[in-house]
């Protein structure tokens, strides 16, 4: 039977960042975003407002200040070696974050077979993030589901890979789950644990057992 692997990107196949604070980053904006990033993970304003205020942020961005963003940004070791392997394998490899869709959706180029984001403008913005949009973590269960029923594959047919509050709801939803430089939302939670660089080695603690 094949699986369904699902990953966050925040946190997760980024290390220690986000794609807002890559982006933001490009904009001289760094700053900004980290606080914005410090707010949502505090629980101090939710999706809908983080992405208001990202967008407001970025009102100067361009295509190329996220193309600079996405070849620059700290990405674990081997994530594309590891999506070759589940495709050879017969499995599936999804993203499904919370970030910025235009950002996520390049990941399919790496080798994903579906990424999914918030639903933003296109860049440069020419009208407002709509909220209805933006993605949470219910969302993210949703989406697996929507998944599992495109790939031919059930929930008790999927893995999941994140690290923070974002990722509780679908750890919490199927049966295998790796914490990914994991932070206290996901003590507790996750099938196994990995702290490091390399996705590959993440991968191994499923592929092992």
């Amino acid at each position: 039977m094949a699986r369904l692997h699902l990953f966050d990107l925040d946190g997760t196949l980024l290390h220690g960042t986000s794609a807002p604070v890559e982006i933001s980053r490009q904009l001289g904006l760094e700053a900004e975003a980290v606080a914005l990033d410090r707010a949502i993970s505090s629980g101090l304003i939710g999706p809908p407002e983080y992405a208001t205020q990202v967008h407001t942020l970025w009102a100067g961005l361009t295509e190329a200040h996220v193309t600079a963003a996405f070849e620059a940004a700290p990405w674990l070791a081997r994530i594309r070696e590891v999506w070759a392997e589940l495709t050879r394998n017969g499995d599936y490899c999804a993203v499904v974050s919370l970030s910025p869709s235009f950002f996520v959706e390049r990941l399919t180029g790496w080798g994903a077979h579906a990424a999914y984001g918030s639903r933003f403008p296109a860049v440069p913005f020419m009208e407002p993030v709509d909220p209805a949009g933006v993605l949470d973590a219910a969302a993210k269960v949703r989406i697996a589901d929507r998944l599992c029923a495109e790939f031919g594959v059930t929930r008790a047919d999927c893995v999941a890979y994140g690290d923070s509050m974002s990722d509780k709801d679908l750890f919490g939803a199927v049966p295998v789950s790796v914490a990914v430089n994991a932070d206290r939302h996901l003590t507790g939670l996750a099938t196994h644990s990995y702290t490091g660089r390399d996705l590959w080695e993440a991968y191994e603690l499923v592929r092992a057992a």
